[in-house]
């Protein structure tokens, strides 16, 4: 059994990981300082609390529990806080980053899986999204990830330690069990925002744009289950420890839903017709982002296994009965 260890393992995506990790026979350690993760999303498992700033409390957490492999879910996402507060950003996703790598060469660990994104790729240059598109972020969000993944470049030719970056699209939906799911405040996510509508908890959802160069004039995007990014992570990390070298995957469905096909398909889900407000653009939204998911199809074996309507619906269950 190798104990894992999870950097913001109490958070959206970093605990739908955890869960699986436990499945499948792994010990993950949880290690969160809870300043947006949820104590209850990892009721039962190994819990050290943490910041990644502190050097010491990590080599005591490595030291205790004899980590293998790190897992990294602690970064800020929200894009336009990013461009708000770019020093927030910089010291949270690059340089506690680098304080964990540090600890992890220092305590003899050489295997690190990162959560990366498709912001680091910024403005689309053809229709489908692959690992040898330009990087070129338009946001400090974007900007922080890439730096990561150029950092984890030089950690392996300078010190050996072999990482993997996966770049998501739009992380989407909710555990089949319900008992965990979405849940950030504020929340900036579309498909909980649309679904707090139906819910009656928002008097309707605004879409920002209905002018774009696409079929209905929203937005196109990638939507991939979490549980699907979850399973990504693991045979990621089987893949690196087998062949002993650093990975980069783009990671999405392959398929893009506008923003008003995804609204409908809420609708249908949920049975209610709320209320929906067309607004203005926001600056730096690029009218479509879909990944070419095919090289971690070929070498990870991985395929999403939910569609648009099953994300939809388990994220539905987790709105209605949600514990936190």
């Amino acid at each position: 059994m190798k104990n894992i260890l999870v950097v913001g393992g109490a958070g959206y995506i970093g605990s739908h990981t955890v869960k699986m990790l436990a499945s499948r026979g792994y010990n993950p350690v949880v290690y969160d300082n809870l300043s947006k993760g949820h104590r209850q999303a990892v009721e039962g498992l190994p819990f050290e609390e943490g910041d990644l700033g502190d050097k010491t409390r990590l080599k005591e957490v490595f030291q205790q529990y004899q980590i293998e492999a790190v897992m990294h879910f602690a970064a800020f996402i929200e894009v336009g806080e990013s461009v708000k507060e770019p020093s927030k950003y910089y010291h949270n996703n690059v340089a506690s980053v680098l304080n964990l790598l540090d600890a992890m060469q220092e305590s003899g660990v050489k295997y690190f899986v990162f959560s990366s994104t498709a912001a680091t790729f910024g403005e689309p240059v053809q229709p489908q999204i692959n690992e040898s598109h330009p990087q070129q972020p338009i946001n400090p969000y974007g900007n922080t990830k890439l730096m990561v993944e150029k950092m984890l470049e030089d950690f392996d030719r300078a010190y050996g330690l072999k990482s993997v970056a996966l770049r998501y699209f739009n992380a989407s939906g909710a555990d089949d069990s319900g008992c965990i799911g979405e849940s950030h405040t504020p929340e900036t996510h579309l498909i909980p925002l649309v679904l707090q509508a139906a819910a009656g908890k928002r008097p309707s959802i605004k879409v920002f744009g209905s002018d774009y160069p696409t079929p209905d004039g929203t937005c196109v995007r990638d939507y991939v289950h979490v549980n699907d990014l979850a399973r990504a992570h693991i045979l990621a990390l089987e893949k690196m420890e087998k062949e002993n070298k650093s990975l980069r995957y783009n990671l999405g469905s392959g398929s893009g839903f506008s923003v008003a096909e995804l609204i409908q398909e809420a609708k249908a889900v949920t049975g209610v017709d709320f209320k929906v407000e067309y607004e203005a653009r926001r600056a730096g939204d690029p009218a479509v982002l879909v990944a070419d998911p095919s090289k971690a199809q070929a070498e990870l074996g991985w395929k999403p296994m939910y569609n648009l309507k099953q994300i939809i619906t388990t994220a539905w269950n987790w709105e209605k009965n949600r514990r936190f």
